[in-house]
């Protein structure tokens, strides 16, 4: 008898639809999104600026919410948890890589990826053997006494992506992450979210208008005017 594999979903967006009011137009951001992601698995969001690749970004984080449809994350309907609820969801399961790094010049590298388990108060011992691992994991185990300013912007990306993955999240975001990166450095990096997405079994999200970067992608979406026309 053959063995069935069940493959978990962290992902599901279901008819998804957001709106802003700018001026006196009415901008649809996104216009009935729908798909699902499996655990492990990378998938690129390709769209130009003005597509709703950031709206769905928040979306999906818990930053923002949606006009109509339905989001899980890691089996959690984003609708049912209140503000409390979403700032756990935020701090426990989802990690953030933004484009600007968002690093504390003043902590070093070492420091800036330990933030997040200081704030889930995680013991000295454990978040100091996690810390290490993952800047290990990144390729940096020998910069984490560096602050930021003594980083070129390759490795102070690195360092957000072990921050984003300090607490061991199910989803990891990351918004347009090589845009302030030369091309090869931004592929470095994109090879080491890859990377880290297969060994961690971390699913991850990503928004780039980078072509050269989609094919490292499993799966790519492509957004335009708030729609996917293509995957």
């Amino acid at each position: 008898m053959s063995q069935v594999v069940v493959t978990e979903t962290v992902v599901r967006v279901e008819g998804v639809r957001k709106s802003y009011q700018q001026g006196t137009a009415v901008v649809h951001a996104l216009r009935g999104v729908s798909f699902e992601v499996p655990r492990g698995e990378l998938v690129a969001l390709k769209g130009r600026s003005g597509s709703g690749k950031t709206t769905l970004l928040n979306i999906v984080g818990g930053l923002d919410a949606p006009d109509a449809g339905r989001v899980e994350v890691d089996g959690r309907d984003l609708a049912d948890l209140d503000e409390e609820g979403l700032l756990a969801l935020r701090r426990d399961r989802v990690g953030f890589v933004f484009q600007s790094f968002g690093l504390i010049p003043i902590l070093t590298a070492a420091e800036n990826v330990g933030v997040p388990m200081r704030l889930r108060r995680t013991a000295t011992r454990e978040r100091e053997d996690r810390v290490a691992l993952l800047l290990s994991l990144v390729g940096l185990a020998d910069h984490a006494a560096q602050r930021p300013g003594e980083l070129s912007g390759g490795q102070q990306q690195r360092v957000a992506i072990a921050r984003a993955l300090a607490n061991n999240p199910a989803l990891l975001i990351a918004d347009e992450p090589t845009g302030q990166l030369d091309a090869e450095t931004g592929h470095a990096v994109m090879e080491l979210l890859r990377a880290v997405v297969h060994s961690e079994q971390v699913t991850a999200l990503v928004a780039t208008h980078d072509a050269t970067l989609l094919d490292l992608a499993d799966r790519v979406l492509e957004l335009r005017d708030g729609e996917i026309v293509g995957q």
